[in-house]
């Protein structure tokens, strides 16, 4: 490991089985991993918008912790397992993002570890 290689734990349970960190940055990079809608209890709301902007909520907890923030963020990965679903999570995408305006990819998936979640969500950002 380099010495500016700084590790983000959200405390996922996942993290120390897969072995892997929220989000990690390497000097003035931030890429943080798959983010899931789970909530603190281990709920998950059925709503696709709602799961989104848990998604979000979280991913931006990591890239603060990194040093960066929503505004950093050059590149989203939205992951959803029902194209029907794109309009409202878009429109979430869209509501954080819509003045940074990072390169972005929607991509319909064949399904997630948890069968609750409909989105999935990383991102890398570049911090000036």
């Amino acid at each position: 490991m380099t010495d500016d290689r700084r590790q983000v734990s959200s405390g996922s349970p996942y993290e120390a089985t897969i072995g892997f960190s929220r989000a990690v940055r390497v000097g003035d990079r931030v890429v943080v991993s798959g983010t899931a809608p789970i909530m603190p209890d281990d709920s998950v709301d059925p709503d696709p918008a709602a799961q989104a902007h848990r998604c979000f909520e979280i991913v931006a907890r990591a890239l603060a912790e990194a040093g960066a923030t929503v505004a950093d963020v050059v590149r989203t990965r939205v992951y959803l397992v029902d194209r029907a679903d794109a309009q409202a999570i878009g429109a979430v995408h869209g509501s954080i993002f819509g003045d940074v305006r990072p390169a972005s990819t929607m991509i319909v998936v064949g399904g997630f570890l948890d069968p609750r979640w409909k989105v999935e969500v990383e991102v890398e950002a570049v911090v000036p």
